[in-house]
Formats: structure tokens, sequence, C-alpha cells
């Protein structure tokens, strides 16, 4: 091999290594996790108290489609909490191991002041371990830092993996690591996606979920 030829090689080897390590390369986070089965009974939809079903969510070719407005009701009569219409999947809660939600999201422009993923559950004062929440076009980690530029209207994959034992959350767009830290403790946790109103919401929110899956680690 000519010695140039031979540098070059050498020159790409060493740059496509750093960005694996780096955390550059998109990588599948499923390698040595099972996917455990789910079906539309696993997935319970909180939603408005005083409106229908059908007036915030709809399920067609695949996509979940969920939808809530900022005046909306909370999802019980007894709950103090904002306006959400989220999926909540049942029969799936932990407290220990590794676990990990995957599914693509979408977020239509014009949705802001909403939380779109949570993994649910923490130690007092918090209610959870994870916010993942929209802010005009960007997707941030509660409020910073943001995972996701240019969010709106495109298809995204997000992976979320909580490592209770050890105390820590990685966040994954599209297999390529966003986020890594500690999370919030806390007996019993789940995972959710949907629309939760937070701080300074448009009128209107929306995101749709498709594929959605829960792992845990072997």
């Amino acid at each position: 091999m000519h010695p140039s030829i031979y540098l070059e090689v050498c020159i790409l080897f060493v740059s496509l290594l750093l960005r694996i390590t780096m955390g550059c390369e998109p990588i599948d986070t499923t390698l040595g996790f099972v996917s455990l089965p789910l079906n539309q009974s696993t997935f319970h939809i909180q939603k408005p108290y005083d409106v229908p079903l059908e007036q915030r969510y709809s399920f067609s070719k695949g996509v979940h489609k969920l939808w809530v407005i900022k005046t909306d009701k909370p999802h019980s009569k007894t709950s103090h909490t904002r306006a959400r219409t989220e999926i909540a999947i049942q029969g799936y809660n932990y407290s220990s191991g590794v676990w990990q939600f995957k599914a693509y999201g979408y977020v239509p422009c014009g949705t802001t002041g909403v939380c779109i993923m949570q993994v649910f559950g923490s130690k007092p004062p918090h209610a959870t371990t994870t916010m993942l929440r929209v802010y005009n076009s960007s997707l941030y980690y509660y409020r910073d830092p943001v995972i996701l530029s240019h969010l709106y209207n495109r298809w995204f994959r997000l992976n979320v993996i909580h490592d209770v034992e050890r105390n820590n959350v990685k966040v994954y767009i599209d297999g390529v690591v966003k986020y890594e830290g500690r999370g919030r403790g806390g007996a019993s946790h789940s995972f959710k996606c949907g629309v939760y109103t937070q701080d300074h919401p448009s009128f209107y929110m929306e995101s749709r979920w498709r594929d959605i899956k829960i792992y845990k680690k072997t």
C-alpha cells in the first residue's frame, strides 16, 4: 500500500474511533436487552376527565396521536396537575434493574411548553425521574440541556435507559447519546409519553408515537 493511502486509512479509522467513543456515532442501544410484550391494553390513556377519548386521542396505521388544549381539565377530578393526554405503560412498573423505553416520536410545528415523555416516579418532592419537554422548536431534558434542535415536523427515534441501582439515566436520539445524568431515586417507576402541559404552553399541543417498545436488561 502506498504510504499516503495508508496514512489516509489510518486517519479515517482514528476519526471513526473518536466519533464512536465520543458518542457521535449511532449505536444499537437494545443490545443485551429483552423486548417485553406489549399490546393495546398495555397503553392506558390519561386524558382530560370531562372529554371523550376520541376527542384527544387516535390510533391509526400504527400511529398514536395525542393532543390537548391548555384550558383542558386534568385527568381526574381530584388531580391538581395540568392538562394532559398521555400513554401510561401498564404492567411494567419497576423498582430495580435496567429498563429502556424506545419509540419514534413526532411533534408538529407550534407545539411548545409541554412534556412529551416521562420516566415517572422519584423521591419527594419530585414526581418524575426524567422529563423531555418541548420549548419552541427544541427538545430539552427538563429545561436544560437541549436534547434535539429543529424538532418540529420530523420523526426521531428516542431511547431512554434507566439504571435504577446506578441511579443513572441516558437519553439517545437516533442512536446517539444526548444526555447522561443522575436519576432522582424513588421506589417505583414507569414510562409515559404523549403531551403534558408545562409552563408557557401553546394553546394546542400534540405529539405522535409509533413502534413503542419496552426493554429490560438481561
